[in-house]
């Protein structure tokens, strides 16, 4: 997964709308009470992404394509 993260990186610094659009959808992604729990950062539940993925690729431990993941963010982030 850091591996997604790192090659979506560069495609937000070139892109404002795509570094908004990631914005949004990872603040939707995060686990819920998220300040309660170490390490204290808005990161979304492993069982959520899992679940996320398996209904997306057909299996749990996929990670998704970067093209897929803009595709998505841009969509979701048309949604208030």
């Amino acid at each position: 997964m850091l591996g997604l993260v790192l090659a979506l990186i560069p495609r937000a610094l070139v892109s404002p709308r795509t570094a908004r659009a990631l914005l949004v959808v990872a603040w939707r992604f995060r686990r819920n009470r998220w300040y309660l729990r170490f390490p204290f950062l808005p990161l979304p539940a492993r069982d959520y992404v899992r679940w996320r993925m398996y209904t997306a690729y057909g299996d749990y431990d996929a990670i998704p394509p970067v093209e897929d993941v803009i595709r998505y963010a841009r969509w979701a982030a048309r949604f208030p």
